[in-house]
């Protein structure tokens, strides 16, 4: 029998290490212990009765907690959920008589009454479940699994009773369940084997299991289906025009419209209790403002401009006052309060440390360059007080991402010491329409490295930028730009690179991640077994030989996004070459790092690796 390869957690470098500049200090006001310091609170959700849930990310632990909508306290719910990664997890969901709590703890749905007590799992009857949704009884409970190779639906309760199969079809993922007010029904995301980039709308009788489509079209996503309070709507965000809008339609199928007419992306939605209005979040170039609608009348105002984030709204039972979460490049994430009518915002949370509230910080630049073909990329620009003559390209991950006006500690800080730090929305990233959305389908590692390439080109014209002292780093996607960019780069524009589990080969990462990742990659590139020409050339592992510029790597031993093996691959193939590298793993990291000793270490290693071969001898 094969034995499987086992990686250990090490440290390996060819040729001479960066070593810490003795000649360097940290800013003032500034340290790796401070920016690592910072406890994210998201994901919350506002009770019938006036309760908070959210998730506090802590030094080891991604656990619940619950606080007033008044403010106060925060109290803890869970004691054991391990970290998680914020954009990968799911919002603790509240009955709707408030009595109950719903969240997910290593694959499996948990219960725990609002009232106080331990938390009890519900889900013995599976190997995993996860995205609870409650039944409008507060006793039935819809959860998500894995059968038949396509995520299903079942209905169980509090009791964590044997559970009724809702949904047994292998045509796709039955995702994000919504019960009608009634309780009769339930909408459902039905995301097509056949065709990965359409996602459709489902409605399914619970009691005969009958099924109709209510909106579906070929290449087309859809998102986020709601009823309104009354059930005689159903609303979903459709990226038919190009943007994402909000729709509407009736449940039996008639009535469709389109609601907004925004001319960007919709990003969240929520009812208000009467259904006369809904809360609605908009991306206006990176900064996700907050807007009301009025349903009659399809008018839009604006009830927060502030350029940042917002996210998850939510009403108060009788609408006196709504909750959302607002990050900023100037603000990490808290929980927010807007009274009406008068429109009073109060802070409910603080995980802004003092040392770090007193800290000088940059808000970044809108700005756009030219790539190779003349298509205009977007990007965020840092500029320092008193510049280094060093910058950083940091591309995101993804790549259906964007950066955008949020909290980022790492360009906080690097600025602060100096240097030039600019974000790029390279091709493929979302916020700009569904054109320059799909402009890297079937050409990854070609256009896009070439807009990260033309970033460098773009700051070469900077006066206070040296030329000969420009970096390029990043994480996931961003990773697998910055070995592109080495790899495929003749004029040697970066002058070091930082690779952030990243990939370099698309054939072998896409048969060792898993499931939900391989089918992620489809959705750009295709099956490899028909598309292998578009993998290899977007692999470049091949071309090690061609990198002349040292590499910092870092990985997670528990990826299963992004394989390690894939880091293994790449350190190989630069060892074989006799390429300059350091390369760190960490046993206990799964995508991305969420430990704080972890994250302490990889910012550590970037600060002396990006110091050593950028900055001014």
């Amino acid at each position: 029998m094969e034995k499987p390869i086992k990686l250990t957690e090490k440290y390996e470098r060819n040729g001479w290490p960066s070593i810490k500049r003795p000649d360097l200090k940290p800013p003032e006001g500034w340290n790796l212990s401070l920016i690592t310091s910072l406890e994210r609170i998201r994901s919350h959700s506002l009770s019938s009765q006036g309760q908070i849930a959210c998730i506090k990310d802590g030094e080891t632990l991604s656990d619940v907690f619950t606080l007033p909508a008044s403010g106060g306290w925060l109290s803890r719910v869970s004691t054991d959920r391990n970290l998680v990664a914020y954009w990968d997890d799911e919002i603790p969901e509240w009955s709707p008589d408030g009595n109950w709590l719903a969240f997910c703890i290593r694959g499996h749905v948990h219960i725990a009454p609002a009232s106080g007590g331990l938390s009890k799992k519900i889900t013995d009857f599976t190997s995993a479940a996860s995205a609870p949704r409650w039944m409008p009884d507060s006793i039935g409970l819809i959860v998500t699994v894995e059968r038949n190779d396509a995520d299903q639906l079942l209905l169980t309760d509090r009791d964590g009773s044997w559970p009724r199969a809702l949904t047994t079809d292998s045509v796709g993922d039955h995702w994000d369940p919504r019960p009608s007010p009634d309780g009769k029904f339930i909408l459902f995301n039905l995301r097509r084997f056949d065709d990965l980039n359409r996602l459709d709308i489902v409605l399914l009788e619970i009691a005969t299991g009958q099924q109709i489509t209510l909106y579906g079209k070929p290449s087309t996503r859809t998102s986020s289906a709601k009823w309104s309070p009354d059930g005689k709507w159903v609303s979903f965000i459709s990226q038919e025009t190009g943007r994402d809008e909000l729709y509407l339609v009736k449940p039996d199928g008639m009535g469709l419209h389109q609601l907004t007419k925004t001319g960007h992306d919709v990003f969240q939605y929520e009812w208000s209790p009467s259904g006369k209005q809904i809360l609605v979040v908009v991306n206006r170039g990176g900064s996700f403002e907050l807007e009301l609608l009025e349903v009659e009348t399809e008018t839009m105002s604006t009830l927060r401009k502030d350029t940042g984030v917002h996210s998850n709204p939510n009403w108060a039972k009788d609408e006196s006052f709504i909750t959302f979460e607002f990050e900023s490049p100037l603000l990490p994430p808290d929980i927010y309060r807007m009274d009406f009518p008068g429109k009073q915002v109060t802070q409910l949370t603080f995980s802004n440390p003092p040392a770090l509230q007193r800290n000088k910080k940059v808000l970044p630049e809108v700005v756009s360059y030219k790539s190779y073909d003349g298509l205009e990329i977007p990007a965020f620009l840092y500029r320092p007080e008193k510049p280094n003559g060093a910058a950083i390209v940091y591309p995101h991950g993804g790549p259906k991402d964007q950066y955008g006006f949020f909290w980022d500690e790492l360009a906080q800080y690097f600025t602060a010491k100096g240097y030039t730090y600019l974000a790029p929305n390279y091709r493929g990233s979302t916020g700009y329409g569904i054109e320059f959305e799909h402009a890297n389908y079937n050409d990854w590692g070609v256009g896009d490295t070439q807009d990260c390439l033309h970033a460098a080109k773009y700051l070469r014209t900077f006066k206070e930028i040296k030329p000969e002292c420009i970096g390029i780093a990043g994480g996931s996607y961003g990773g697998y730009m910055t070995i592109a960019s080495l790899s495929r780069d003749p004029e040697y524009l970066f002058a070091c690179g930082v690779a952030k589990y990243g990939d370099s080969n698309l054939v072998s990462s896409w048969a060792q991640c898993e499931k939900r990742l391989r089918l992620y990659t489809e959705i750009f590139l295709g099956h490899p077994s028909d598309n292998l020409g578009v993998y290899l050339k977007g692999s470049p592992i091949t071309e090690a030989k061609n990198v002349q510029k040292p590499v910092l790597i870092l990985h997670g031993l528990l990826d299963t996004v992004v394989p390690p093996e894939a880091s293994e691959e790449w350190v190989e193939a630069l060892r074989r070459e006799g390429k300059t590298f350091e390369y760190k793993t960490y046993d206990d990291e799964p995508h991305g790092f969420l430990r704080r000793e972890n994250l302490f270490d990889v910012y550590e290693r970037m600060e002396r690796f990006l110091d050593w071969y950028l900055l001014p001898r």
